[in-house]
């Protein structure tokens, strides 16, 4: 079940550093918000989590040409046990499956997994041991 609230497990502190290892699939959308490439880890092999960005990109595109919105940049989907980040790039969204709840409205999580997505482009994920391309 997915949960859009911002409700934080409370005994769980907020993850402040984010590691490769942290993630536990890619998934790159065109700039139109279509699926290109997927990558899964050994720990988690689906790419289920992948449908509801994508309909959640498909939902951005809708409001944004409806409301005249614009600046979208990021946005996170909590899932049961994972949460999925969705960072607007240049040339493209980048979505990530992140183990655990991450309460990304806490501005110190930023740099850390912006540092991290900056790293991820699509030769280091298809050279990467910890990624397999689905």
């Amino acid at each position: 079940m997915t949960t859009l609230s911002s409700e934080r497990n409370l005994i769980q502190p907020a993850k402040t550093t984010f590691d490769i290892t942290d993630i536990l699939g890619v998934a790159i959308f065109d700039t139109n918000g279509l699926p290109c490439e997927y990558f899964v880890t050994d720990q988690n092999p689906s790419t289920r989590w992948v449908q509801l960005v994508f309909q959640a990109l498909g939902l951005r595109s809708l409001l944004a040409s409806s409301l005249a919105l614009e600046g979208f940049q990021q946005m996170a989907i909590r899932l049961e046990e994972t949460t999925a980040v969705v960072v607007r790039r240049r040339q493209d969204y980048i979505a990530l499956q992140i183990k655990g709840q991450v309460a990304l409205e806490n501005e110190t999580e930023w740099p850390s997994l912006m540092a991290l997505i900056d790293t991820l482009d699509l030769a280091t994920l298809n050279e990467h041991s910890h990624f397999k391309a689905a």
